[in-house]
């Protein structure tokens, strides 16, 4: 098997509450080892690849808001050399102009699409990711669990996004509907065409003559790019 590592989030959490950065690594280490032991004992792993440090992102030209929520968040000290660090020591790839996510998700379409989908990882605590029909590990304390996603799940998991939104990530194309909504809206969903078309529905009703523009702009914001 092979196991695509987004370590965005593991170096950030590295960096809180620690003062050097022998600190820091030996504290991502430390995590990352245990994750790994824990794989180790349930799959034949024959390669990890990491992600960290992408720079740029296109989605914030779609739509200034696009994460804007965070513009005043204090970043820990030792963030910027820690993202370097791991980079180096991993060999760990970034991407320029989309996010961590985005190379994550092309790696997994192209490396389960050549050995299987069954044979590809993600470690990641990432909900975007759940949009892909893949093996998902979260190794948060409160989950540590892997989740098998289905095709139909992955549709489901994407549309009911396009509905509830992305607070973490300031997108909210349809506020005041949630996920009771989704669920019945989605109800006898199955094909890539029923959920577009009850989605583009709602935004019809919440748009009217900007309802294509503004669908289509939730869409490219929230959609992994696997190509």
């Amino acid at each position: 098997m092979i196991v695509l590592f987004d370590a965005d989030s593991l170096v950030y959490s590295s960096c809180c509450n620690v003062e050097t950065i022998e600190e820091a690594t030996a504290k991502f280490d430390e995590i990352f080892m245990s994750m790994a032991n824990k794989l180790e004992n349930n799959y034949d792993i024959k390669e990890y690849i990491f992600f960290n440090n992408s720079r740029g992102n296109f989605r914030k030209i779609l739509d200034k808001n696009y994460k804007a929520n965070r513009k005043n968040t204090e970043l820990p000290p030792l963030l910027f050399e820690m993202h370097e660090l791991v980079t180096i020591l991993y060999d760990s790839k970034k991407a320029y102009g989309m996010e961590t996510d985005d190379i994550v998700a092309q790696y997994w379409y192209k490396l389960s699409n050549e050995f299987g989908r069954d044979n590809v990882l993600i470690i990641s605590i990432d909900k975007d990711y759940k949009q892909l029909p893949a093996l998902i590990y979260n190794y948060h304390y409160k989950h540590r669990c892997i989740y098998d996603i289905s095709e139909e799940q992955a549709l489901y998991n994407f549309y009911e996004q396009m509905i509830i939104g992305d607070g973490a990530d300031n997108v909210q194309y349809c506020k005041g509907y949630g996920k009771v909504y989704a669920s019945k809206l989605f109800k006898d969903c199955k094909t890539h065409y029923q959920f577009t078309k009850k989605t583009y529905e709602l935004f019809k009703i919440i748009y009217k003559s900007k309802a294509k523009l503004k669908y289509i702009q939730c869409y490219n914001l929230l959609r992994l790019q696997l190509e």
